[in-house]
């Protein structure tokens, strides 16, 4: 579980302390992948919390999901379609499904751990 976590805070401190600047034209294809990437990480949390972390799935799917986000993004481009929003919709869905998970899975295991205590 920490190695998911590990490159959100690394990646959140180099995109912090840079003062790298973003062309406009880019704003959407960064934004997409931003948000598959992070849906990525959190998908590898919720792995990991149900023990089937794969880092191979893990590591592949960061690639695969990031530059299919920007894919899409340069296809609506060329259409002349915003499809990035279809693409923040469908990765946004599965995000909070994820969190949704994830939240579930901490309050059994926390309320298992009590119940043990007690």
């Amino acid at each position: 579980m920490w190695l998911p976590i590990l490159g959100l805070i690394i990646g959140l401190v180099l995109g912090f302390s840079s003062d790298l600047r973003v062309p406009e034209e880019y704003s959407h294809y960064l934004s997409i992948s931003v948000l598959a990437a992070l849906d990525t990480v959190i998908g590898g949390i919720r792995a990991s919390l149900e023990h089937s972390f794969d880092t191979k799935i893990f590591i592949s799917g960061f690639f695969f999901n990031t530059l299919l986000a920007a894919g899409i993004v340069f296809l609506g481009v060329q259409l002349g379609v915003d499809l990035y929003l279809a693409a923040i919709f469908a990765f946004g869905v599965r995000l909070f499904n994820n969190l949704a998970v994830i939240r579930r899975l901490l309050l059994t295991n926390f309320s298992e751990r009590h119940k043990k205590v007690s």
